[in-house]
C-alpha cells in the first residue's frame, strides 16, 4: 500500500505539539509492515538541525501558481527508518523563526498544499491514500476533487483527514478561493467550504475526505456536540458514518524506562528502585528538598485554559498550604499563568517549583521521577503526557474528557483496579478531592500504590496497535 502523509510538523524535524509527535511515530510504524510510506512537509529551514540539512537530497523544482503569484518550489528528500520525507522548499514562505502565527499563513499553506499535490507527478509517486492532518493541509481533499479533478492519475487517490484539535479550523475570507487557489465557487456550499460568509478549510475536508479520523474514540463523540465541536458539530454529525476515533500511541523506543539514557536511573516493573533515584535527582535539579517520603506531583504542559491551568491556579493555594506535597511544573504559555506559578514558587519554595521553559530532557525526568502527573484538561483530543506517565509508572490525575477518559481507568478502592485517578465535574473542589484520594493511597496504602504503578507500566499504548487500526481503515477505502 502506498501512503502519503501531509502535515505542517513532524518530529524530530520540527514540532509544536501532539501533531508533530504523531507524524514522527505513525509513519514509521506503518513502514515496519512493508508499506511504502512517505511524508511531505514544509521546509522550515531555521528549525532543522545542521545534521538533517546535510542529509537532504535535491529532487526537483518547479513553479506553483498561488493565485496570480508564480512561486518557486523546490523538493528535497531524505529517508529515515524506512520512511521517505519530502520537504517543500520556498524561503519566502518558510524561512522564518516560527511555524505559524503570521499574517500570511493562509497564503503560506495554500502554496504548500498545492505544491504537495503538484509534486506527485514530478516525483512519480501516486499514493493509494493521501492522509492530511488539521487545517494546514485540509484543502488537499477539496482541491483533488475540484481544481485537480481533470488529472486522470489523481482520480483514484483516497483521502483521509485526521482532526488533532478541532479548535483550529483555517477560517478565511472567501476571496482566498480565487486569490490563493485560483478556483471558483464550486466547493463553496453548505456541504463544503461555506462557513457563514467565510470559507473553512477544515469543514471542506470534513465533507470532501473519504474518511475522517480523530485521535481518540471519546473525542470523536465529543466533537459532535456543541460544547466541543466549535461550530462544526452539525457537520460532523452529518458525516458520522465516516468518522472514526483512533487513539494515538507513543514511541516505545523513546519512552522506555528500561533503556532511557536521558534519566539518571533506569527501572522496570520487576525493580522500581530506579524510580526513587529519579525522584531524588528531580528534587535536587529543581531545588526542592530531597525527600523520599513526600508525594511529588508533576506537570508538563502548555500554560493555557485548554490544559485546565486556570483550575490548577485556583486550587494551588489550598493544595500547597494544607497538603503534604511537592509540586513541579514545566511549561510556557500565557503571561498571567506564568506569573501565577512564579508567585507560588516564591511563596512556597520548599513545596513548589515552576520552571517557565521548554526543556525536553527535564520533561522526561519529570515523567520518570514524580509520583503523580496532573492533567486536568478542559478538553483533550487524545493527550500524550498521560501515556508517557503511565509508561514510567507515574499515576495520572486527569479530567474525564477525550483521550484522557479513553486511556486512564480510575482507581477503584473496592477492587483495587485502575491506572490513575480521574474526575468529571470541572471544579476546584472536585479536583482537590481527587488529589486527596490519590494522596490517601500514596500515604496509607503503599502496597496498593506500587501495584497501581506496575499496572500502569504494563499498559500497551504503543503505536503498533493504533497503526493496525489505520491500516484496516485504509484497506476499507481502497479495496
Amino acid at each position: 500500500m502506498k501512503i502519503l502523509f501531509a502535515a505542517s510538523e513532524c518530529a524530530p524535524f520540527f514540532k509544536t505539539g501532539g501533531l508533530g509527535d504523531v507524524l514522527g511515530a505513525l509513519p514509521k510504524e506503518l513502514a515496519k509492515d512493508g508499506h511504502d510510506v512517505r511524508v511531505v512537509l514544509p521546509l522550515f529551514l531555521q528549525k532543522l538541525s545542521e545534521e538533517t540539512l546535510g542529509e537532504l537530497e535535491d529532487v526537483t523544482d518547479f513553479t506553483v501558481e498561488v493565485g496570480w503569484r508564480k512561486q518557486y518550489c523546490g523538493i528535497k528528500k531524505l529517508v529515515r527508518d524506512g520512511v521517505t520525507y519530502y520537504f517543500i522548499d520556498n524561503l519566502f514562505y518558510f524561512d522564518r523563526p516560527n511555524l505559524y502565527d503570521y499574517g500570511d499563513d493562509a497564503e503560506r499553506f495554500a502554496f504548500f498544499q498545492q505544491a504537495a499535490i503538484e509534486m506527485l507527478g514530478k516525483i512519480d509517486f501516486i499514493p493509494d491514500v493521501f492522509h492530511v492532518n488539521d487545517w494546514q493541509t485540509a484543502m488537499i481533499p477539496v482541491l483533488l476533487k475540484d481544481k485537480y479533478a481533470w488529472i486522470n492519475q489523481l482520480k483514484d487517490i483516497r483521502t483521509v483527514l485526521t482532526i488533532h484539535n478541532i479548535l483550529f479550523q483555517g477560517v478565511y475570507d472567501q476571496y482566498v478561493l480565487s486569490d490563493l487557489f485560483n478556483i471558483g465557487y464550486d466547493a463553496f456550499h453548505e456541504r463544503g467550504l461555506k462557513y457563514w460568509d467565510n470559507v473553512c478549510w477544515l469543514k471542506g475536508a470534513i465533507y470532501y475526505s473519504d474518511l475522517v479520523t480523530t485521535v481518540s474514540p471519546t473525542y470523536a463523540e465529543e466533537i459532535q456536540t456543541p460544547e466541543f465541536g466549535y461550530g462544526l458539530d452539525y457537520d460532523l454529525r452529518e458525516i458520522n458514518y465516516k468518522l472514526v476515533g483512533i487513539l494515538n500511541g507513543i514511541d516505545y523506543e523513546t519512552y522506555n524506562p528500561e533503556t532511557d539514557k536521558t534519566i539518571p536511573a533506569t527501572f522496570s516493573t520487576d525493580d522500581l528502585s530506579g524510580k526513587g533515584v529519579n525522584k531524588r535527582a528531580l528534587q535536587e535539579r529543581v531545588s526542592l528538598p530531597v525527600d523520599d517520603e513526600v508525594a511529588l506531583i508533576g506537570m508538563v504542559t502548555r500554560l493555557d485554559e485548554q490544559k485546565g491551568v486556570d483550575l490548577i491556579v485556583d486550587a494551588m493555594e489550598e493544595l500547597l498550604a494544607h497538603r503534604h506535597v511537592q509540586v513541579v511544573i514545566l511549561g510556557t504559555g500565557k503571561p498571567y499563568f506564568e506569573e501565577a506559578f512564579t508567585y507560588f514558587t516564591n511563596t512556597y519554595p520548599d513545596k513548589c517549583q515552576a520552571i517557565i521553559d521548554f526543556d525536553s530532557e527535564l520533561a522526561q525526568l519529570i515523567y520518570a521521577g514524580v509520583d503523580f502527573f496532573l492533567m486536568p484538561s478542559k478538553f483533550e483530543p487524545c493527550g500524550l503526557s498521560q501515556l508517557n506517565s503511565l509508561r514510567y509508572g507515574t499515576l495520572p490525575i486527569v479530567h474525564e474528557v477525550g483521550g484522557l477518559a479513553d486511556t486512564i481507568k480510575a482507581y477503584n478502592p473496592v477492587t483495587g483496579e485502575g491506572t490513575g485517578f480521574s474526575f468529571y465535574d470541572f471544579t476546584k473542589e472536585v479536583l482537590l478531592r481527587t488529589i486527596d484520594d490519590a494522596l490517601v493511597v500514596y500515604y496509607d496504602y503503599p502496597d496498593t500504590f506500587e501495584a497501581l504503578q506496575v499496572r500502569a507500566m504494563e499498559q500497551n499504548n504503543s503505536w503498533e496497535k493504533s497503526a493496525n487500526q489505520y491500516i484496516d481503515q485504509y484497506k476499507y477505502l481502497i479495496f
